[in-house]
């Protein structure tokens, strides 16, 4: 197993944040047929696999705040208003996914990128653990 760290800055507000181009990066440094496994070790945040640029981030943004509205309901209550919603956000979008890999290069969709979903305005800086597996 093959794995690094990166850095991601979300900012503070609601966020779909695209990081392919690190995940192909780092795939093509592993050169080989595999799995890449994309985990954010963060309570707060998730990992989806999404279309970009058509609106869907936006409209998953929708559906989240819609879903878990950042109001006074959430007994988790620290930190800015609505901040338990970020904690219960993970079991709807999982802090992971998996990707195979052939030959060095992602086996994405032609319309699917990575992305970290960040509810959580008060953290702005994630870690993403990027993990290849292979024979």
């Amino acid at each position: 197993m093959k794995s690094t760290e990166i850095e991601v800055t979300t900012g503070t507000r609601d966020r779909v944040h695209d990081i392919t181009r690190e995940c192909e990066n780092f795939a093509r440094s592993c050169g080989e047929d595999g799995l890449l496994h994309v985990f954010v070790p963060h309570a707060t945040a998730g990992v989806a696999l999404i279309e970009l640029g058509a609106g869907s981030d936006e409209d998953l943004l929708k559906a989240l705040g819609d879903l878990l509205p950042a109001d006074g309901r959430w007994r988790h209550a620290h930190g800015s208003k609505g901040h338990g919603r970020s904690h219960v956000m993970p079991a709807f979008v999982a802090p992971y996914a998996s990707v195979p890999v052939v030959g060095g290069r992602l086996a994405l969709g032609r319309w699917q990128s990575i992305t970290i979903v960040d509810l959580n305005v008060d953290n702005p800086n994630r870690r993403v653990r990027l993990s290849f597996l292979s024979d």
